[in-house]
Order: structure tokens, then sequence, then C-alpha cells
């Protein structure tokens, strides 16, 4: 039955949740784990603006078949940029059929006017202020066109999330959560600036909301997908000594300055942190500086990585080839860096400049933008003109970067960094386990068994404690892939 304009509804709604997949889970990159990793919290955040009668579903598209031959009143699909065809198609489909269209999210926020003809409301910006308006709206039969957030933007007295919406068996990390909304920093390259304009672009949860939330999660494990669980420093202090002795292992994100303040990252890995997401993005100041990345200027990363690993927190460093100041040696520098720092494991990127940011609008003034087609701004291929490397270098310097970095000589390399055997063997194990063995992550995901892996992973993340330090030897039966793999030679770039 479709909503019809001008009628007030008086029954319960039934609503449908959607995140379609990303083209880069469908192309021959695809790897199972990574697109099993997180349920969309966002959907399930809206959801919990529902009347307690209404009917609602999130489909993920990446773990799921969607099923597209029922009759929603209602459909709100999240739009990434990697997957806004695929969305729009979605939305026409649903519209065809009779049901009110909703289309949200970072794409649609820094493209309203491409979005808006596939719908029948868009949102800019988060959700939370205007989602349940829109639900006043739609039930008084006079919904609007375009709802925007702007000033008042608050975390306070949110309801909680509809996890019971989430099948926590098809995910690896369904205790993920997050207590901010936004960052702090303005880098040119990000999002965020566009998503938050209008209103607060940096705000937390209360701290009681906050852990009440981690209580009802079951198991030990969590995953903080906050931008920066940092950002607030008095915020994440209160945090973390909240979470002292809940016994809880947890990973998330910072940037290199907030682990270099204070004593903030301690208190961190005292209430349970053991991994961390750090941006390093690139070893060129010249590059920070046109980039807007201030917070990495003149900040010893060595010191970040020393520090990390005396705490037993393991890093996920991530960087970015082709910004203005690289050249052909950038790709051998940064793997040869993150390997001689131990860094467990690495994320790399080709700058893609997303419309809506400082980046695009600078790259299109100056004519170097060479796509517009958004299923290649997945960070794999080059959509700009590099200004020192030709783009098939930059595709190429990428390709051998991860391989170079994934080698299994490598992992053991950078493992030998941390002092103790156990540390040693904690990276080894963490990072094998990441990239090196597709066929069981797969085998497990298909047969919708992914926890069965969640108290292994707690189990590598647990504290480390001290012992001698001694030299950590791989399990004998890689040794001589090892021998094999350091005499096959690199991809063409072996000497970018």
């Amino acid at each position: 039955m479709s909503l019809l304009p001008g009628s007030r509804i008086n029954r319960p709604l039934k609503v449908k949740f959607i995140l379609p997949a990303l083209t880069e889970a469908t192309d021959p990159y695809w790897r199972p784990v990574k697109y099993s990793l997180f349920p969309p919290l966002g959907l399930a955040t809206l959801a919990a603006y529902l009347n307690a009668d209404d009917e609602a579903l999130i489909e993920d598209e990446h773990v799921q078949p969607l099923i597209t031959d029922d009759a929603p009143d209602l459909v709100i699909i999240q739009v990434y940029i990697t997957n806004a065809y695929r969305a729009y198609r979605l939305a026409d489909h649903y519209r065809s059929r009779g049901a009110f269209v909703c289309l949200g999210g970072l794409h649609v926020t820094s493209l309203p006017d491409e979005a808006a003809p596939h719908a029948d409301a868009i949102f800019l910006g988060p959700g939370e202020q205007t989602f349940p308006q829109f639900l006043e709206d739609l039930r008084e039969g006079k919904p609007q066109k375009v709802y925007t957030s702007g000033l008042g933007r608050t975390l306070e007295r949110i309801p909680p999330i509809r996890r019971d919406l989430i099948r926590r068996q098809l995910y690896l990390v369904p205790n993920s959560i997050v207590v901010t909304r936004g960052c702090p920093q303005h880098c040119d390259f990000c999002y965020k600036d566009a998503f938050f304009q209008g209103g607060r672009g940096f705000y937390t949860q209360r701290v009681d909301d906050a852990l009440a939330e981690i209580d009802r999660l079951p198991g030990r494990h969590l995953y903080f997908l906050d931008d920066h669980l940092l950002g607030d420093a008095r915020f994440a202090a209160s945090l973390f000594s909240g979470m002292r002795g809940m016994k809880r292992v947890f990973q998330g994100a910072a940037t290199v300055d907030s682990i270099l303040r204070g004593n903030l990252i301690e208190r961190a890995a005292e209430a349970g942190m053991r991994s961390i997401f750090v941006g390093f993005e690139t070893l060129t100041p010249e590059n920070l500086k046109s980039s807007n990345k201030r917070q990495n200027l003149g900040r010893d990363y060595k010191a970040v990585t020393d520090r990390l690993h005396s705490l037993g927190i393991m890093i996920n460093g991530s960087f970015v080839f082709g910004m203005d100041d690289d050249g052909d040696d950038v790709f051998r520098r940064t793997v040869d860096w993150a390997i001689e720092q131990g860094i467990t494991t690495a994320t790399f990127h080709i700058q893609t400049p997303y419309p809506g940011t400082r980046l695009y609008d600078r790259m299109l003034r100056a004519g170097r933008m060479t796509s517009s087609n958004w299923d290649l701004f997945d960070t794999r291929h080059v959509v700009y003109q590099p200004a020192r490397l030709a783009p098939e270098k930059l595709k190429t310097g990428y390709d051998w970067a991860y391989h170079e970095f994934y080698r299994w000589s490598a992992i053991a390399q950078a493992a030998l960094h941390h002092g103790t055997v156990k540390h040693q063997a904690k990276h080894f194990f963490y990072a094998a386990g990441w990239k090196k063995f597709e066929p069981l992550w797969d085998f497990v995901i298909r047969a919708k068994q992914l926890a069965w892996m969640t108290p292994m992973l707690e189990a590598v993340l647990s504290r480390v404690t001290g012992g001698p330090a001694r030299r950590f030897s791989p399990p004998a039966d890689l040794l001589p892939i090892l021998q094999q793999e350091s005499a096959i030679p690199a991809p063409a770039v072996q000497r970018p």
C-alpha cells in the first residue's frame, strides 16, 4: 500500500533500510572479510526512531542478497560514493513499486542535485536531528523533499540502537560502536566538513550513555568506529575511566598528535585498547601542508610507533600515494618505513578527490579531474592527473606496496621490531591472519559462522604480559615459503 501525499497515516509502517554493496565489494579486489566486518550502525540508529509497532528490516548487501520483490511502505537507502549507482537503481525500483524512498549519507550530502531525482526525500548531513522530524511529517501526510541537518546537533537522549535488527552472525565485529560524530580536524581530502556543514562538526555522547551502550554488548571485543576516538580529551578520559574493570578489549582510531599528547593513550591501553588506526598518510611534510593535515606536521612518527608498541597496542597505519610532492620513490620509502617501524597492518590508498571536499574543488578548478565515474572513486583507481607521477605508475606502485608489505618475509621482519617474543608472535599472527588466509575467511563467511572467529580475535588482542626479549621464529612449516618468497622478484616497480 503506497503512502499518498496529503494523507495522514494511522497505521504501523513497514520500513526497509538498505545498505547497497560498494562497487569494490564486487570487483576482483573483493576480500570477503573486509566487507563482513561491521554492521550498518547508521541505519540501525535511524531505526530506533520508529514507533514500537512499526515493522523494520535492515538489509546489508555485503553479507546477504537483497530481496527486491517485497512491498515496504518506506525505504531508506544509505549512499556512499561507490554504491551510488546501485543505490539509485534500487531507489528507482522501489519508487516504481509505490514505496516512499529516502536517500541519505555522505554522497547525497555532497551531491544533492544528483540524488534528488531518485528519491521522494533526501537527507543532508547526520540524520539523528532530521529523521524524527521526517517521520512526524510523513505520518501527518506532509513530508518535505529535503531535510538538512544544521544547528542544535546533539547525541544526548538518542534512543538505543536497534541492534535487534542486526544479524550478528554475519559480521566479524558485531560489537562495533560509535560514541562521537565527526572529527575536530579539517583535512582537505576528507568528506567531514561537507557532511557536517551548517552545525557542529564534532560532538560526543554523554559518557554515561556511551558506557550503558557498551554494557549492553555481549562478549569482550569492541570496535570504536569513531573517526577520532581521542578527539575530545575530557570525554575520552572519562570514557576510559568508566571502562576500566569491564575487561574489554577494543580497537579504534586516533591522530598522530593525540597519541603524543598527554597520557590519554595510556588510559586507553589500561581500559583495553589493543589496536589503533593511525592516519600517518605521508612521510613528506610538503604533502601534509598542502592537504591541511597540520596535526601531523612536526610530529615524530617514530615516537608514535614506539609509544604504541610500549603499551602493547598494534598499529594499522594509513598511507596515501599520489599527493603532489610524491615522486617515484614514494612507494619504496613508505613500505620500508612501515616495515622498519613494526607497523602491524597497513592500509594504502591512491589519493582520491571526493566531491564536496576542498581537494576535489581544487583539482576541478585546475582541470586535473580525469573521471566522474563514481564506481572508480574507491582509492584503488587513479581518477585525477597526479603532479609528479604518471597515472599508470601510481596505480602500479600502489599495487606493489600491498604486495611488498604483506609478503611473509616482510610480516616476519616487522614482527621482529617488538621487544619480546610474545609481542613478535602476536604481530605475526594478527598480520598473517588478516591478509594471508583468504580461503579460510571465505569458508567461514559462506558458512555464516563468523562468530567462531570472535574468541580467536579476542585472544590475539589480549594484553601481552612481560617476558624475556627473545627472537621470534615463524612456524617451521612457513620457513620454505619465506625463503622462496624472498627469491621472487617484486612487481615492475620494485625500485619505483
